[in-house]
């Protein structure tokens, strides 16, 4: 397994994904290496919660992972990914390459063909989706090719979700049959708060008034000036209302000037990382909001109803438990993983007759049209 980020390295969610995705592929009985950039203070190679985890400590001269630098970044970063790969390889037998994302695609395309064996590829996100269907610069067209690259050398492409499906098929110009579907998964008992931990966040963040938590990475693209924009129509109808943001980015100065020019000062707190209070946090609150990137009136109504009525709300949250419980616990993602890999895997020799066309033919084209991807027709 591929990945530019895993513990103690975390920038987003794509981290913990691999690493509860790992550990509960490993818990299932299966044998998994890790393969990921180096951190400060870490060993270069460990078993950790069952798995092996192989660190690419980072080559000199060192770039800064920045957006100017970041295709240079990049690069080093997978020659030195590519280096510990096949030490790791070196030792040990593999069935299945699972890479994350296109940052680690140079990688992941040189084991597939050094070792012969199949490649999947989760994406998590695209390019273009990150700038709602534009690609405005050069770098931004860049990460596009690559994640075309990716999606076409993989045997088999994951999603996790179904709208992450049609986006990538209809943008990296793959058919819909090679990607399968399998969700982010929850680690429910990390969700289990204390009672007087709950009862504290209440206290320090609410008051008496209503309560609404937000907790991610603090950028366009996760919404949340959607739901300040609905807050002084929640506020007109629910006096008392707070809005807690959990995290941290870089368009928190953007929201703190629309909080400002909004005036509502009072009503919003940006609480920064919480740390291990968040299943605290979130069970404080009245209603936990994940915004959509359009729409801040009919938000403000869902939220609305669901502060409104309370019974109704509470209801909802016990069969949402159950469900996930059930649906999108981490063992069961696993196991959907595992029928994923093993479709690859028991058409080998095909895949590997695939690849060896690949290196002796051209590669497919890539052509990346102007105007907003997601838009075009």
């Amino acid at each position: 397994m591929l990945s530019w980020e895993y513990p103690p390295v975390m920038v987003g969610g794509l981290g913990r994904h691999v690493h509860a995705l790992a550990t509960s592929l490993a818990a299932a009985g299966h044998e998994v290496t890790v393969v990921t950039r180096h951190a400060t203070d870490a060993p270069l190679e460990e078993l950790r919660e069952g798995v092996r985890v192989v660190r690419a400590p980072e080559d000199l001269p060192s770039f800064p992972l920045a957006t100017p630098s970041l295709l240079a970044w990049t690069m080093a970063f997978n020659h030195a990914l590519t280096r510990a790969a096949l030490h790791a390889a070196a030792t040990e037998t593999y069935d299945v390459i699972h890479a994350h994302d296109w940052l680690v695609t140079h990688t992941a395309v040189t084991l597939r063909d050094h070792l012969g064996i199949p490649l999947v590829a989760t994406i998590h996100a695209t390019e273009a989706g990150r700038h709602q269907g534009w690609l405005p610069e050069e770098l931004n067209r860049t990460i596009h090719t690559v994640e075309y690259w990716l999606g076409h050398e993989a045997s088999r492409v994951i999603t996790c979700s179904g709208y992450m499906r049609w986006e990538v098929s209809r943008l990296l110009d793959l058919d819909s049959e090679k990607i399968t579907v399998i969700a982010n998964g929850v680690d429910a008992p990390i969700w289990q708060a204390a009672p007087r931990a709950v009862a504290h966040a209440r206290a320090r963040f609410a008051d008496e008034g209503p309560m609404l938590g937000f907790a991610g990475r603090l950028v366009y693209e996760k919404g949340v000036q959607h739901v300040i924009h609905a807050l002084p129509e929640l506020r007109d109808r629910h006096p008392g209302l707070r809005l807690i943001i959990a995290g941290d980015g870089p368009y928190k100065p953007e929201l703190q000037a629309e909080v400002a020019r909004l005036r509502l000062e009072p009503t919003v707190h940006f609480a920064g990382f919480v740390g291990g209070d968040l299943a605290a946090t979130f069970a404080a609150s009245d209603t936990v909001v994940v915004p959509s990137i359009y729409e801040p009136g009919a938000l403000a109504g869902a939220v609305s109803a669901l502060l409104a009525d309370q019974r109704s709300a509470r209801r909802m949250a016990r069969r949402a438990r159950s469900m996930v419980r059930t649906r999108y616990g981490w063992p069961a993602i696993a196991a959907r993983t595992v029928a994923a890999y093993r479709g690859t895997i028991d058409n080998t020799p095909e895949n590997r007759a695939q690849a060896r066309a690949r290196l002796i033919t051209h590669r497919p084209t890539i052509v990346v049209p102007d105007g907003n991807l997601l838009a075009l027709h």
